[in-house]
């Protein structure tokens, strides 16, 4: 039976779901026993060290970047229609909303896909703040803060095509994307050996950046087996967090759709793994004042998410994975927030609210 007959059996958003729960599935639990975390790996950086949160990161990193790249050389991956690439794209939104990402997840200890993995093994100060992110990235989008976001963001557009591609200088070549996307994988696995990470921790951290380039390649196989148009998309959580919890709220089933499938996906595999491995643990909040640091980086999260088109997976890493302009912008500019808020917040410069006195990392 081939993906077509499926298709035509099962109907797009049957199959889309299904194909989101199993991405889901891999993504949680390999990023939940990988540690995969990029607020970890740039507060790691900010301090002066080269550690084993950073390489975990930068594994995961060239994996998704050169497995993408490997089946867009293969014939078995177009991309040129990812909303990433062919839209007009904001370079102010990746800027300003990156920053705000960045020292967003630096506050809430964890970025959205994070929170989302911790929730699963039973972190309820991850699930709260998860939740406001997620609110808050609805209005953001839709609610009461879009228009500010469409203000900001249309500061400084770029056109779709050509001019959103990293790759356009080579041609557009899928090899050299290959061949940069190992430029960051094989010094990861350099510093996964020299900071003893673990043979499994790497190989999941490998398996987090393929899960990402399988979400691509699961959604661009049903568009081209589908008789309806099919986003072809990869991971990414504010977004769909949100559409997904409005659903809920709002309509008495949830229509079928990738997004409808990756969310409890990756929940699951988190929970799953996290049961095998006896890493069950009840967490909350460690005092009301510690709340505020929380609910502001949270608030920082949805808003920068949306303004910068997605979140540290969505953006920084899906959208890296296919060389948008934007998404690596976005992420130069996570980074560099989540650095200055570890200077100002985390390192004693900050009001004492915020500063980490007290609280349990996340991460």
């Amino acid at each position: 039976m081939t993906l077509g007959d499926v298709v035509e059996q099962l109907g797009d958003g049957a199959v889309l779901a299904l194909g989101g729960l199993v991405v889901g599935l891999a993504f949680g639990a390999l990023a939940q026993q990988s540690r995969f975390c990029l607020r970890a790996a740039t507060v790691e950086v900010s301090r002066g060290a080269l550690g084993p949160k950073l390489a975990i990161w930068l594994v995961a990193f060239g994996a998704a970047v050169v497995a993408t790249q490997g089946l867009i050389l293969a014939g078995l991956l177009d991309v040129s229609n990812a909303r990433q690439l062919v839209a007009r794209g904001s370079v102010s939104g990746a800027l300003l909303g990156g920053a705000m990402f960045g020292a967003g997840m630096v506050l809430a200890r964890g970025c959205a896909s994070r929170l989302l993995v911790l929730s699963a093994t039973g972190n309820l100060r991850a699930l709260v703040t998860g939740l406001i992110v997620t609110l808050v990235a609805q209005a953001s989008y839709r609610g009461a803060l879009s228009p500010a976001r469409e203000w900001l963001a249309n500061l400084w557009m770029v056109e779709g095509g050509v001019q959103r591609s990293l790759l356009a200088p080579f041609g557009g070549s899928a090899l050299a994307g290959v061949v940069i996307g190992l430029a960051w994988l094989i010094p990861g696995l350099w510093l996964s050996r020299r900071q003893s990470v673990g043979t499994w921790r790497s190989i999941a951290a490998i398996g987090v950046g393929l899960a990402v380039a399988g979400a691509w390649a699961v959604t661009f196989w049903i568009a081209q087996t589908s008789f309806e148009p099919v986003a072809v998309k990869s991971i990414s959580f504010t977004g769909p967090s949100a559409d997904t919890l409005m659903a809920l709220i709002n309509m008495p089933s949830i229509p079928l759709s990738f997004d409808a499938g990756l969310i409890p996906g990756v929940f699951l595999g988190s929970l799953l793994a996290a049961a095998a491995t006896r890493e069950i643990e009840l967490q909350g909040y460690e005092g009301g004042a510690s709340m505020i640091r929380y609910i502001v980086g949270a608030m920082l999260m949805g808003f920068g998410s949306m303004l910068a088109g997605g979140c540290a997976v969505g953006a920084g890493v899906a959208g890296g994975a296919v060389f948008a302009v934007t998404a690596w912008l976005a992420l130069v500019a996570m980074w560099a927030g989540a650095g200055i808020t570890d200077l100002l917040v985390d390192r004693g410069l900050s009001a004492p609210a915020l500063r980490p006195e007290g609280l349990r990392p996340s991460s």
